[in-house]
């Protein structure tokens, strides 16, 4: 059996299911390729769902990555860090927005934006307490 089916075998016995993945192990990356244990390259055409729109392991993000690292790995929202400011000024200066909210996840992002949506149709629209309806896809990834 190859490294790659017996990685693939590995994951299935022991892991818990959520997606159904393609075939195919990712054992390393530069830019837009990735490569399974057995050298075969392909091109990443899904970026991660666009994390990756860089491509992988861009230099100037593994650096700043280190440096980072090098200072501190993660500090909770309960605390003010010495970047995050600096961060959404320029967020809000390229979007144009005044303000802005980091997420962690996409899931947390639509829940939020939800929760935007629902105080909006109260506050500006008018909406009666309680009645605002949110029409999502049935079956789909996010609510």
């Amino acid at each position: 059996m190859s490294e790659s089916g017996k990685i693939i075998e590995i994951t299935e016995k022991y892991g818990a299911r959520n997606y159904h993945p393609l075939p195919v192990v990712i054992a390393k990356a530069q830019g837009v390729w990735v490569e399974d244990p057995e050298g075969r390259r392909y091109m990443d055409m899904l970026s991660c769902y666009s994390a990756l729109n860089q491509g992988h392991r861009h230099p100037r993000i593994i650096q700043a990555l280190k440096e980072q690292a090098d200072r501190v790995t993660l500090t909770s929202r309960a605390f003010h860090n010495d970047r995050l400011g600096r961060f959404f000024e320029l967020l809000c200066q390229l979007t144009g927005k005044k303000k802005v909210l980091p997420m962690n996840s996409g899931a947390e992002a639509v829940e939020t934006a939800v929760k935007a949506a629902r105080r909006w149709a109260y506050a500006v629209k008018g909406v009666s307490p309680d009645e605002a309806e949110i029409i999502v896809c049935s079956n789909n990834f996010h609510p």
